[in-house]
């Protein structure tokens, strides 16, 4: 039951506290629409999106006017379109057009699924789907693409890594007049989970429904508020109550919009992604929620301590709020998108080998980094299997979206706009692995993959 002074709460979190429903995705299945002709594919595929998410807008918008709480983004996930173009052959930047239109004639915000599972080894859909992401970026605006390349249970596909080091510099380079924007909208995995909500690396997973809703909801300045009211003398403990309450509030918000939305719109409702995402605003930052909990800046000694505490308090607390959490559930970290990340990396305390060890216990992993222009393939190569391999021993979801500054030196800055923010061109160490990345082949599964 809720009393006014939880309804008022709320209504402060909304007005006050930039508390917001930072997604409503829309997750569609396109295995009908595999045909072994190229166009017919396509028109199959445009056809069947914007018949399913064609109300998705007008009802997110609805649900704002209805709620009075702000849902950021409406968004569509399809199936990883390396699956159709592997029946289709021809070239994938076509499915990357057709989703670019549906996507701009129903108004969405962002469609993901541009995307390849190869996490064991690559398809010829794979394949030709890979190679087609740098072009593909360069010629859409509302695209997002994804690519697997391990998992607990099969280990680190080496060759997909060091593939995808040439892919993302390539990615940057065809779109260095703008901000190398191409390398924003594409994310590698480990462990990457089907139902994820939040862009660049939503993808609609070959176990989900033929349609579906999920929700993601966000709050880390309501997180910050509370604590910053509760003053400095209560310990982590205390800390971590406040914060479990907190985010049991935040994700009824998430659980109430995304079941409303789902019966609304004739589909199953997913799951609710309780992470905290911040934004580039002032008063919306998981760094500064951590500087709240006690650190002088994002970075220092104790960080990774004070952000384990964070995500383990808000998975705790967002569990008992909803029926089906699902997607990622956490805290992120992107450093582009966090005000309180951004000064950090800024004035230097916050470094990328810092960031490696925070994401051992947050929700992704290196998400939204700007390294200088010039660092090699096999540099970026290496640390995508730095981080798959912390997500593949601790079987948990990984991820790296990293923004090689084509033209830029350390120490520039690359400006996104919107909930992208803005990068600072972080060091990156010199020593070269290439020759360890030359070697190919697969890392084994780890021998906690034995589970059965």
């Amino acid at each position: 039951m809720l009393n006014t002074s939880d309804i008022l709460e709320t209504i402060q979190m909304i007005q006050q506290e930039n508390l917001d429903v930072r997604t409503i995705t829309m997750g569609i299945s396109l295995f009908d629409c595999i045909d072994s002709d190229l166009r017919r594919s396509c028109s199959k595929v445009y056809d069947k999106i914007t018949r399913r998410a064609g109300r998705l807008v007008e009802v997110g918008c609805a649900l704002e006017k209805k709620y009075g709480v702000p849902i950021i983004n409406k968004r569509i996930s399809v199936t990883p379109i390396a699956m159709l173009a592997g029946a289709s052959g021809g070239d994938p930047v076509e499915y990357a057009l057709t989703l670019e239109r549906a996507a701009t004639e129903l108004g969405v915000d962002l469609i993901g699924g541009f995307s390849a599972l190869v996490h064991k080894g690559f398809s010829p859909g794979d394949e030709a789907l890979i190679n087609a992401i740098p072009r593909a970026l360069a010629q859409t605006s509302r695209l997002c693409s994804s690519v697997n390349v391990g998992s607990t249970k099969s280990g680190i596909n080496m060759d997909a890594v060091a593939l995808m080091g040439r892919i993302v510099r390539e990615a940057a380079m065809l779109t260095r007049d703008n901000h190398c924007i191409g390398a924003t909208k594409l994310v590698i995995f480990c462990n990457a989970p089907e139902d994820n909500p939040f862009m660049a690396g939503a993808f609609h997973g070959p176990g989900e429904p033929d349609c579906v809703v999920h929700v993601g909801v966000s709050g880390p300045g309501v997180v910050r508020s509370v604590l910053q009211k509760a003053g400095k003398d209560c310990d982590l403990i205390a800390v971590a109550e406040l914060i479990k309450k907190t985010a049991f509030k935040i994700t009824r918000v998430g659980q109430l919009v995304g079941t409303e939305a789902a019966a609304m719109l004739g589909v199953p409702f997913g799951i609710v992604d309780l992470s905290l995402a911040p934004t580039p605003a002032v008063g919306d930052s998981v760094a500064h929620i951590l500087e709240e909990i006690g650190l002088a800046r994002c970075g220092t000694h104790g960080t990774t301590a004070a952000l384990a505490l964070l995500n383990d308090a808000v998975k705790k607390g967002g569990v008992m709020a909803s029926s089906s959490v699902g997607g990622l559930s956490g805290a992120f970290i992107p450093v582009s998108e966090d005000a309180g990340m951004i000064e950090a990396a800024r004035c230097g305390t916050l470094t990328l080998d810092k960031l490696e060890a925070m994401t051992a216990v947050c929700s992704v992993g290196l998400d939204m980094i700007a390294v200088p222009g010039d660092t090699p393939a096999e540099t970026i190569s290496a640390i995508i299997a730095d981080e798959a391999a912390i997500g593949m021993v601790n079987s948990k979801t990984t991820a790296v979206r990293i923004i090689p500054a084509i033209g830029q030196p350390e120490g520039a800055e690359l400006q996104f706009g919107g909930l992208f923010g803005s990068a600072p061109i972080m060091p990156i160490h010199q020593d070269s692995p290439a020759a360890f990345i030359a070697r190919g082949g697969r890392i084994p599964a780890p021998l906690q993959s034995l589970k059965n």
